[in-house]
């Protein structure tokens, strides 16, 4: 029997619900694609942020991944899978963490530190993988990356161990010290209501206006819908996150906004909870 194709690794990462993409020489994502040159369907220079495009190539780094035999198979990745030196993955859309911890040094902290979970050797050290996502960060500490969401891994194989859940400790790496001005500013808007201790945002047509207006404005995007759908969903947890107005009804309408614009049930999650973070609610 003939030893398994990348593309083979990758149709079986994308029937287990893990989304991969090639990479080339130097564990480097594809660049983009000629269509898309310079970005011109949205997404952002840095890659992190995917615009609107629906070009079947992998343009798009991290983004491109996807557990679509279809797309994995078509002929727009076949040069792609041909030149292709390895097969990543995107963590954020598997829905865990990998620690990537590039030394000895790292390692050692890692077994002193960090709860037991599955582990995969790498050429340099090893990922310790968690079951839930988080912002990624580089250089949390010394030797030590966080690739999560908008982020991509080299698959090495499933490793050893148990997955274990995501731990505060994993979490707090990427929190960054707030300035002075963004302290205040919480400390301002943490205390709901200001009138005898009632929420203003408990107002119905309060709430129902902000909800509406975040809906149009998702509507309304014509490029950058998925960077759009994020600065809506910061918007609206930063007035209206901290006081217990929000319901799942509230929240299933703006994710079905997003949706109607083409963003997947995925994307919203991740999209969500990293504004959460974000606003460290």
């Amino acid at each position: 029997m003939s030893a398994p194709t990348l593309l083979d690794t990758a149709l079986m990462l994308a029937a287990h619900g893990i989304p991969p993409l090639p990479l080339r020489a130097g564990k480097v994502p594809f660049g983009n694609c000629p269509n898309c040159t310079g970005n011109a369907c949205g997404g952002r220079p840095n890659m992190k942020t995917p615009g609107p495009c629906t070009c079947p190539a992998p343009c798009h780094g991290w983004a491109a991944a996807t557990t679509d035999p279809r797309t994995l198979t078509s002929p727009a990745w076949a040069t792609a899978w041909r030149r292709a030196a390895a097969v990543a993955y995107h963590p954020g859309g598997a829905g865990v963490t990998v620690v990537d911890l590039d030394d000895p040094a790292a390692i050692a902290w890692a077994r002193e530190t960090l709860p037991a979970t599955r582990t995969v050797t790498t050429t340099r050290g090893e990922h310790w993988i968690y079951r839930g996502t988080m912002p990624s960060s580089n250089a949390v500490r010394p030797g030590v990356d966080i690739k999560s969401l908008m982020a991509y891994a080299r698959w090495l194989g499933h490793g050893s161990g148990v997955t274990a859940p995501l731990p505060d400790a994993v979490r707090a790496l990427a929190l960054k010290d707030p300035s002075p001005t963004r302290r205040q500013r919480q400390s301002l808007t943490a205390t709901p209501g200001g009138h005898g201790g009632e929420c203003r945002h408990r107002t119905p047509a309060y709430l129902d206006r902000g909800i509406a207006m975040a809906e149009r404005r998702i509507t309304e995007a014509r490029s950058a819908v998925h960077a759009t759908v994020y600065r809506t969903f910061l918007a609206v947890l930063s007035t209206h996150g901290r006081c217990g107005c929000l319901t799942d009804t509230h929240v299933a309408r703006l994710f079905t906004a997003a949706q109607a614009k083409g963003e997947t049930a995925r994307h919203c999650t991740d999209a969500w909870t990293n504004a959460r973070i974000t606003l460290g609610l």
